[in-house]
């Protein structure tokens, strides 16, 4: 069974939690985290930084960034503001990292971005280059500026972060839907094509996520009914910790054999499984 230790270290136990028998340690990596500003991109940087991994922060926000690496005190962390939609920028930031640390062990493509819902028909062509862009675009460029490295290396891990719209289509959100279906097919091309370099390539899949963002937004159901009850877990939107910590068990050596998977974070509610 999975458990968190004091130091908010995933592990993974006989059942008894008696003993230990592997822990998600992520000690002596080097890990870049696209979209680090957000909410499951702040998640993703604490648990990683916590569980021993050196984190490169990336971003077009690099005031949030500079206040999210500040919290992480002495723990070792480098900033580079990037605009992944630019290839050349994300270039940069693999090359500045490697230049810092010496290798780059993995990649989170986090980053990203959403609409509001509308008719197919009414999608503008602006709004569409947008969202392919920010979503598709951006996560190729860091795939292909990482991917170049790791081959040199020959090992690293890249996980692709979609979404449940890219695998049952989400009805008012052409746009992003395809985008995140074209995310499952990089990383499945990639993890054949790049298996004979030693490089794990997995798509994490989050539903609805309750990010600071949507739980101001009103649409996060509450964690207690009416009647003071709580609600049951399973049926409540997963936080961004357990989309960091998905992530955290990918990139451990206890997933090393793990490669071309798209891999579920979402509650057992209709709505992030089945089209209504």
């Amino acid at each position: 069974m999975l458990v968190q230790n004091h130091a908010g270290i995933i592990q993974l136990t006989n059942g008894t939690g008696s003993k230990d028998m592997a822990d998600f340690s992520l000690a002596g990596q080097v890990v870049i985290i696209t979209g680090a500003a957000g909410g499951i991109g702040q998640s993703m940087t604490r648990q990683f930084s916590d569980a021993g991994a050196t984190v490169v922060l990336a971003s077009r926000n690099e005031s949030a960034l500079n206040l999210l690496a500040n919290e992480l005190g002495d723990a070792p962390n480098l900033v580079v503001p990037t605009d992944i939609i630019d290839p050349t920028a994300v270039d940069n930031l693999v090359e500045t990292t490697v230049k810092a640390y010496g290798c780059l062990d993995a990649i989170v493509n986090n980053a990203g971005g959403g609409a509001r819902p509308c008719l197919p028909e009414e999608i503008a062509y602006t709004d569409w280059v947008r969202l392919i862009d920010v979503n598709l675009t951006a996560t190729f460029n860091c795939c292909m500026s990482a991917g170049r490295q790791m081959i040199k290396q020959k090992s690293g891990k890249i996980i692709n972060i979609s979404s449940t719209a890219g695998t049952k289509g989400n009805p008012g959100m052409l746009h992003y839907s395809a985008a995140k279906a074209g995310i499952l097919s990089i990383t499945n091309n990639l993890a054949f094509s790049w298996a004979k370099h030693n490089i794990c390539v997995n798509s994490v899949v989050p539903g609805m996520v309750a990010t600071p963002a949507m739980v101001s937004y009103g649409i996060i159901p509450p964690a207690f009914n009416e009647a003071g009850e709580e609600v049951p877990r399973l049926t409540r939107p997963p936080g961004p910790e357990d989309v960091a910590s998905m992530c955290q068990f990918l990139l451990s050596p206890a997933a090393d054999l793990i490669t071309g998977e798209a891999i579920p974070v979402r509650s057992w509610e209709k709505t992030d499984r089945f089209w209504e």
